[in-house]
């Protein structure tokens, strides 16, 4: 599905842009999946590299990926907080912001992408051309399952 014509992602570049953000991230997460407001927000925001969508000015979806981690390898970044609100799910802007944090992954060297799907998500990632790794697991209440891809 493509997107519509007037969504424009960019790189969060401001503190304003940081905190519509997380405000995407709060009724996605907090509110609507019940994520435990603490954990949420993590120590890896600060050194993550956030993407931001409008849709005609209005922030209505991010994501990130962070370089290292437990679960990172050399060359891998990790995908994720990707959220879109509840309205505008389906209209291809999930695909946009991925694809977008992918493509800059691949301009800074990166050569593989993971991230831990929802498992009620897992069918978007597959048709992005992530692969499932490995069993589902819990994660803050949420069944999810390790995908990978190469960039």
């Amino acid at each position: 599905m493509s997107a519509p014509s007037d969504l424009v992602i960019s790189a969060v570049s401001s503190a304003a842009d940081m905190e519509k953000a997380l405000e995407i991230r709060r009724r996605v997460f907090i509110e609507e999946q019940s994520v435990p407001k603490e954990i949420e927000r993590d120590a890896e925001d600060a050194d993550a590299f956030h993407a931001i969508a409008f849709l005609s000015g209005r922030a209505v979806g991010c994501g990130r990926y962070v370089t290292r981690g437990d679960d990172v390898e050399p060359g891998e970044v990790k995908i994720g907080r990707m959220a879109v609100l509840r309205e505008l799910r389906g209209t291809g802007i999930g695909h946009a912001i991925i694809e977008f944090l992918m493509r800059n992954a691949r301009e800074r060297g990166y050569r593989r992408a993971i991230l831990h799907a929802q498992l009620s998500a897992e069918g978007f990632y597959l048709k992005q051309g992530y692969e499932p790794s490995g069993d589902a697991f819990e994660e803050a209440g949420i069944a999810h399952r390790a995908m990978r891809r190469p960039l």
